[in-house]
């Protein structure tokens, strides 16, 4: 999440260079830089230097990125998300560093250690303190400078980040390109849509940054005013936009790429539309891509969106006029052919230029929705409990002529409907559930629909079954004519996609649009603007128009009322035909085998005669799942560089061992040399005695997740496990299908189609895919990664259950609080090698390992003193500056205790710690210094 803030009213000038004179005053150092470097499994070195800068009245905590090279480079700034710090982009921040960037992070106003109030990216707090940061990398000799004190830099960061990218291109004329991803352009037009107050995200924010008392004094007042009242007013909406980057969309004039959520209830897609326009205008390179996943979870396609940034600003920062920067608009489309082979389920759709959100507009008469009398509160109220049969296909007797389920009386054609606001706007209906609806927003996709309507609270209107499909691409719109028997009529506008039987309705990603209706506009027609989605409606199905009295995320009125809508005309979807979804390639099977064939015989042709026998079993490791010694792989192309280095380590039977270390530290290339999908520099590795090469027959005790399962979606879950068995070639009987389902408990969910499975389910039918045949060693990369915490929490008894019967699990994860609980043993790797391994129990509260708790803040030089200390590995400072983490290293605890007191250090207690994280943060750090 993300907000802007107050005008700051002197702007800076178009003339580059005017800063340059004032950066002493802007930027002073008032921590010693602490140079750190890091590394991953594809990059160079990458040398971290944290300072703190003092500028604007505030402390700003900064990290800056370099890798290798004398030569200028162009700068790139990110800001995190709301409620977030500088350590949140740090992957990020490396990746551009080691392609020749000069990077610059840094913590918002109120996050992280920066200090000061939170300003919602004001011109005057946040939007000047990114030009602070300007201004020191103007003075930076490595960076490359268009002139004098006007470094060439982009802005870029998601969210909050997003924002502020944006408002430093209007504020300051150093800016040369910006990458705004999942933002908003109108933070009033955000959060008050269309003067409706959006309550549920609107407290998640301001609980996310720690409450009220953190925000600067007016924006606290004025959320607590609109909260109360329920209705924004002038004031709050004028605070608002003062502070958002349509602002200043008349000075956002540079490349500007534009990354938005699909799955977005708080900026939806109509924010980067508006931002489009805006920068189009000013005539500047726009590209616009919509993404799958957005605040609401899902999908954030991470690798392809900062690897889309990474050449945005090739193109626009280095000048690269051969580096590739996309289509003018690109889409991700969901719900794709999943196959055993693993085929991706999206795929891209794309077109030169962005089409808006009304290009293409077709148009689909709408009837009264024939609903049925009595639906219940607890279920789907809009299929009317007879599958909300349309009033022009007949079936079944007459319904009442009430407009969805309501007590007013509608005309014959059902175009009229009367429905009531309840008091106190309760209950509510329910669409989308800000911070926990990513997984809802994910399953619209799948076509599950799990939204909730409440009788006599909304009208309905439906098409006749489509004869042919249509791509939504953009915002639909109808036009009413809305009356309220007193004040405003507050409705909620959602589109559903209901299937050829009724019985089944899908809300695209789960958005609504909010209206207010004034007495003034009231009883003559409104047009009202749908949600902008990307949906696929197939053929056979229907369109359903429903506009509600009441959305749990929104305020409604408290007062009853009754609200009279009338259908005036047709609701008109956009399609959007020069958008082209990419074909779908082809099973890599059909071109593979047959490459592959011929690359095999030749080979065997030419190499017949020097291949390398296979090494012999060793008898004395038969029953050791895993033995690994000496391993090493080196970077392609690379003689010195390498991925994983002399690493070495052994797994025994019953054991849960987690393979842990920073992106980058080799466990991947770990795991795959470890499944033979690639061979080692050096080193080996053995399974029950036997070496591994690509297809040794021992790899067959071996089962894997690690880059996901694809399933057929319209079998069931049992039929795939069945088919993917068959196809092994191995006897029925020893899939032990039923055994490895009860371990992944999936229960009655085997009988139902793939498709309509959670993220969950698909999760643990991929783990109870890796678990048939049972092998005696199971490794699982990342198995929790997309689940919530109950199903994160299942997935942790899955592997216990797994291992109890005597097997091994290996699992990889970035989750240290579940790793902590769910494994035995661990394997810390960092920059390919190995930091320790052993027990959990050993490695979280060893003696070596102490917490070391003091009366006032420690200040980083006193870190550097304690960690200089004769016999100390290391040192770090707690996450609330009030103590240190420290590993000895030959020291005692009364050693370390004694040279704090000397050091005037007001120790207030000492002892063993037993956080993983902290203990890995620690065990790492010794390889970053």
């Amino acid at each position: 999440m993300e907000n802007p803030t107050s005008r700051w009213r002197h702007r800076l000038p178009r003339t580059r260079g005017r800063w340059a004179a004032v950066v002493a005053a802007l930027a002073v150092l008032v921590g010693a830089g602490t140079w750190t470097a890091t590394a991953d499994d594809s990059a160079p070195s990458v040398h971290r230097q944290d300072q703190m800068l003092k500028m604007n009245g505030v402390s700003v905590d900064t990290s800056y990125f370099t890798s290798g090279g004398t030569g200028r480079r162009p700068a790139v700034l990110i800001g995190h998300g709301f409620g977030g710090s500088k350590n949140d982009v740090r992957a990020q921040a490396e990746k551009l560093a080691a392609d020749g960037y000069a990077v610059m992070t840094w913590s918002a106003r109120g996050f992280g250690r920066t200090t000061g109030e939170i300003t919602l990216n004001a011109p005057d707090g946040e939007v000047k303190d990114v030009s602070g940061l300007i201004d020191w990398l103007a003075g930076r000799p490595e960076v490359e400078l268009d002139a004098k004190g006007d470094p060439r830099v982009g802005v870029t960061g998601a969210s909050y980040g997003g924002a502020v990218s944006l408002l430093a291109a209007g504020y300051d004329r150093r800016v040369d390109a910006v990458a705004p991803v999942i933002s908003y352009w109108n933070l009033a037009d955000a959060l008050f849509p269309d003067g409706v107050f959006k309550k549920l995200w609107a407290g998640i924010f301001v609980s996310s940054g720690g409450g009220c008392q953190r925000f600067q004094k007016e924006l606290c007042e004025m959320y607590e005013r609109v909260a109360v009242s329920g209705k924004p007013d002038a004031a709050a909406r004028a605070l608002l936009t003062e502070r958002s980057p349509e602002a200043v969309a008349d000075r956002i004039d540079v490349p500007t790429l534009i990354l938005q959520g699909q799955s977005d209830s708080l900026f939806p897609l109509g924010q980067a539309d508006a931002m489009a326009e805006a920068v189009k205008a000013n005539g500047a390179p726009v590209s616009v891509d919509w993404i799958s996943g957005g605040h609401d979870g899902g999908d954030d396609e991470g690798d392809r969106v900062e690897g889309r940034v990474g050449d945005w600003f090739d193109r626009y920062l280095k000048k690269d006029k051969g580096a590739d920067t996309g289509p003018g608009f690109r889409v991700t489309r969901t719900g794709g052919v999943d196959s055993t082979d693993g085929a991706a389920l999206k795929r891209g759709a794309s077109s030169e230029t962005y089409p808006g959100l009304t290009s293409g507009g077709r148009k689909i008469p709408l009837t009264g929705a024939r609903q049925q009398p009595g639906t219940g509160a607890g279920q789907d109220a809009t299929t009317g409990g007879n599958g909300g049969r349309d009033a022009t296909t007949g079936g079944g007797q007459e319904a009442p002529a009430t407009g969805g389920g309501g007590s007013g009386r509608k005309a014959p054609d059902g175009l009229t409907q009367t429905f009531r606001n309840p008091a106190g706007a309760a209950p509510p209906s329910v669409s989308a559930l800000p911070g926990i609806g990513g997984g809802l927003s994910q399953l619209s996709s799948l076509g599950v629909g799990l939204s909730l309507d409440f009788p006599g609270q909304y009208a309905s209107f439906e098409s006749a079954p489509l004869e042919r499909s249509v791509h939504v691409t953009g915002s639909p719109t109808v036009t009413v004519d809305v009356k309220a028997d007193h004040g405003d009529a507050v409705l909620f506008g959602k589109v559903y996609d209901v299937s050829p039987d009724g019985k089944q309705q899908v809300l695209p990603s789960q958005l609504v649009a909010p209206y207010r209706v004034t007495p003034a506009e009231q009883g003559k027609p409104v047009e009202l603007t749908l949600p902008a989605v990307d949906h696929e409606v197939d053929a056979g199905h229907r369109l359903r128009l429903v506009l509600s009295a009441t959305d749990l995320a929104y305020a409604s009125p408290a007062e009853p009322a009754t609200y009279t809508v009338t259908l005036d005309g047709a609701l008109t979807v956009p399609t959007a035909p020069g958008v082209k979804t990419a074909a779908a390639t082809l099973p890599w099977w059909t071109w593979g085998l047959p490459a592959a064939a011929v690359v095999i015989a030749a080979a065997l042709l030419l190499t017949a005669r020097r291949r390398t026998a296979t090494p012999a079993p060793d008898p004395a490791l038969s029953g050791v799942p895993l033995q690994i010694t000496g391993l090493s792989k080196k970077y392609a192309k690379s003689t010195d560089r390498y991925a994983v280095r002399d690493l070495g380590f052994r797994v025994e039977k019953g054991q849960v061992l987690g393979l842990l270390g920073p992106n980058g530290a080799g466990k991947t290339t770990t795991l795959r040399m470890l499944m033979g999908l690639i061979t080692p520099d050096a080193g080996e590795i053995r399974v029950f005695g036997h070496a591994i090469r690509p297809g040794a027959p021992v790899l067959s005790r071996v089962g894997s997740f690690v880059e996901g399962a694809g399933f057929l979606p319209h079998l069931s879950g049992r039929s795939n496990l069945e088919l993917y068995w068959q196809a092994t070639g191995r006897p029925a009987e020893d899939a032990h299908i039923d055994e490895a389902l009860e371990i992944a408990g999936l229960g009655d969910a085997l009988a139902r189609a793939v498709r309509t499975y959670s993220q969950g389910m698909r999760q643990r039918l991929a783990i109870a895919q890796a678990m048939l045949g049972m092998p005696d060693l199971l490794i699982l990369d990342e198995p929790t990664n997309g689940l919530d915490p109950p199903q994160i929490r299942e997935m942790r008894d899955v592997m216990i259950r797994y291992a109890a019967g005597g097997r091994t699990v290996i699992v990889s994860s970035h989750l240290l609080s579940e790793v902590e609980q769910s494994c035995t043993h661990l394997v810390v790797m960092d920059r390919g090698q190995l930091v320790q391994a052993g027990p959990v129990a050993e490695i979280t509260g060893s003696g070596d390992m102490l917490l070391v708790t003091t009366d006032a803040e420690v200040t980083e030089a006193l870190v550097d003193k304690a960690a200089a200390l004769p016999g100390i590995g290391s040192a770090v400072r707690t996450e609330d500056g009030h103590g240190l983490l420290v590993r000895l290293d030959g020291a005692t605890a009364a050693q370390l205790v004694a040279e704090l007191v000397r050091l005037d250090v007001p120790v207030t207690g000492v002892g063993p710690h037993r956080r993983l994280e902290d203990a890995f943060l620690t065990l790492i750090s010794q390889g970053s210094a």
